[in-house]
């Protein structure tokens, strides 16, 4: 009798679970809540009507028939899901983008979850991607992972940026050779939340590599004034003070009677005199070395200039790349704790399992292990979640007690609107590295230049001025001048200006090399970049779709286990599949973002042209 009546209550289960699975199939809105909406077991046991195995038998036969129709809806449902990625795909199917877009704004105004954006912007891409004119889907809200201590400004802090409001308590310190010794001047303090403009603004104000490459230039505007002096005559002022004498160790030698009496008795041999000259040079030919070397220093300023802006550049995608990191990192942290809080909820449906008698130990150790591994998934994204906070940090130069977060939501960056054409010649146009190698080029055929003007003959002018005074002498001054001109020829230096030529030419072929090379790896970052922005905008409405039907598998797949229909394997391999989804999408867009940084800087532009 006691087995018989297990068995009718085993078939009951089945016929309501079955029951359930076919009502949810049928609904079009997911529920709020997943406890709110699904009955315990022990309520489902209590529910039973009558112990009666007919009775069973047909209400199993009538929830299969009414599952069987769910089913046939579902497969409808799925085939136009299908249609409607066919349809994006050849440009047409604006009627189902919008009866999706329609049923996700009911699903999210029955769960009282206000999207972060009400209208998703209209996204318009060039005729050559293979999709146009979608609307994206809506961003991925930026949920808090953490809560650091927000970091406090001092008393005396001021805005030194309006228009970004970047605090001045986050520059570093002004002393660029200060060597922490303490652990309290290296410690953490608080945390400060900073859009991407922020980022890009304190890179471009505190950057060590940007101030490097400002302090090049301003070297480099030295030298060319340094060359520019060749062009003006050259004066000289010179002065000096002269003593001279005799004896100043040794005796003075005795005078004879002749020299005493013609001599006039002992002489002073001890001279002071003061001399002054001026002097007035101009080299009037240099046989072309003066001209080469004023053209190579303009090309070196030049050079350094285009590096300038190269960093700035490249600051802009590196800043760019690990904001982006930040971002994923920050989702990787609330993907896995919500992963956590999915293991935990199945945990718990096990151990309830359990304890009605209708589960087995075997599926609260599975739990138990997901739950262990959700956990140390969660550990590991927040100690990339700190690596990402510190990079960025050191990448802008922050101030060392203060860690930055991210305060954008992870959404779509923009657009790209260039033919991958067009694109290919705005980065020949544009990028500042083979203007570099043609500067490089330049300055090596002035240097080239210079070193075979040694061979040359020079000609310089000059003129002399001089002073010239003694005292004690009984004369006045003494003047002189001089006027000269001078003709240099170097007639044997050993091969030295002739091997410092083929020096600078073998450098002339090394830039042209370096021209072709640059040229091929711009064509190939430029195409790459395209690329991926082509996949990553599929990916990201196909991700988009993958993320609601893992939801609701993971939704199905619990009221299944929660019945006793389904087992522990399916919900694990359902909240798998969820966290799987819930980070292809976060990649897709951020995916997306690094290829539009990447391809803005491969035409060398921060913004669109």
């Amino acid at each position: 009798m006691k087995q018989q009546h297990l068995f009718l209550v085993r078939n009951f289960c089945s016929s309501l679970a079955v029951a359930l699975l076919a009502t949810e199939l049928i609904k079009i809105e997911p529920a709020p809540a997943i406890a709110s909406e699904t009955p315990s077991v022990d309520s489902a046991i209590a529910m039973k009507s009558e112990p009666s195995k007919t009775q069973s038998i047909k209400a199993t036969k009538q929830g299969y028939l009414q599952a069987k129709s769910s089913f046939r809806h579902s497969q409808a449902s799925v085939l136009l899901s299908k249609q409607e990625i066919g349809s994006r795909e050849s440009g047409v199917g604006g009627r189902e983008l919008r009866r999706l877009r329609e049923l996700r704004e009911l699903r999210e105004k029955n769960n009282h979850q206000p999207s972060s954006r009400s209208v998703a912007p209209a996204f318009t891409v060039n005729h050559q991607l293979p999709i146009t004119n979608y609307q994206l889907p809506t961003t991925v809200s930026q949920q808090p992972t953490t809560k650091p201590k927000p970091a406090q400004p001092p008393a005396n802090a001021q805005v030194n940026d309006r228009k970004a409001q970047i605090p001045s308590y986050l520059n570093p310190n002004p002393n660029p050779l200060r060597f922490p010794t303490k652990p309290e001047e290296v410690q953490v303090v608080g945390a400060q939340p900073i859009t991407f403009q922020q980022a890009l603004d304190l890179a471009q104000r505190n950057s060590t590599q940007l101030q490097e490459a400002r302090l090049n230039v301003q070297r480099s505007q030295a030298q060319l004034r340094q060359a520019l002096a060749a062009e003006y005559p050259r004066l000289d002022l010179g002065a000096g003070v002269t003593n001279s004498g005799n004896n100043l160790f040794s005796e003075e030698p005795e005078q004879n009677e002749f020299e005493q009496f013609f001599g006039g008795g002992q002489t002073d041999n001890n001279d002071t005199s003061v001399s002054g000259n001026l002097s007035l040079t101009y080299d009037l030919f240099t046989s072309g070395a003066r001209p080469a070397n004023i053209r190579a220093a303009e090309e070196q300023l030049r050079f350094n200039q285009l590096d300038l802006e190269r960093t700035q550049e490249e600051l802009r995608l590196n800043v760019a790349n690990d904001y982006y990191e930040l971002q994923r990192a920050d989702e990787q942290v609330r993907i896995q704790r919500s992963s956590v809080n999915n293991a935990q909820a199945s945990l718990r449906d096990a151990q309830a399992l359990e304890q009605a008698g209708v589960g087995t130990r075997f599926a609260v150790l599975q739990a138990q292990v997901q739950l262990a591994q959700a956990t140390q998934r969660l550990t590991d994204a927040l100690s990339q979640q700190r690596i990402a906070r510190r990079q960025i940090a050191t990448r802008i130069n922050l101030n060392d007690s203060i860690v930055v977060t991210a305060a954008d939501p992870v959404a779509v960056a923009g657009q790209w609107n260039f033919s991958l054409e067009n694109s290919i010649v705005l980065a020949f146009r544009n990028r500042a590295e083979l203007e570099q190698q043609l500067a490089q080029r330049n300055i090596s055929e002035q240097q080239r230049r210079a070193a075979l003007a040694e061979l040359g003959p020079r000609i310089s002018l000059a003129a002399r001025y001089g002073l010239e005074d003694t005292f004690d002498d009984e004369t006045n001054f003494a003047d002189s001048y001089s006027l000269q001109g001078n003709l240099n020829l170097s007639l044997f230096d050993g091969g030295a200006a002739r091997a410092r030529a083929r020096q600078e030419e073998a450098d002339i072929a090394i830039a042209e090399t370096n021209f072709a090379g640059q040229r091929n790896l711009i064509r190939f970052e430029v195409e790459q970049a395209f690329s991926q922005l082509q996949s990553n905008l599929e990916n990201i409405q196909t991700t988009s779709v993958a993320l609601e039907q893992s939801r609701e598998a993971l939704r199905l797949a619990r009221l299944r286990f929660q019945a006793g229909v389904g087992t522990q394997t399916e919900v694990i391999d359902a909240e798998d599949d969820l966290t799987q989804a819930e980070g292809d999408r976060v990649n897709a867009i951020l995916n997306y973002n690094r290829a539009l940084a990447q391809i803005q800087r491969s035409i060398s532009s921060g913004q669109q042209r």
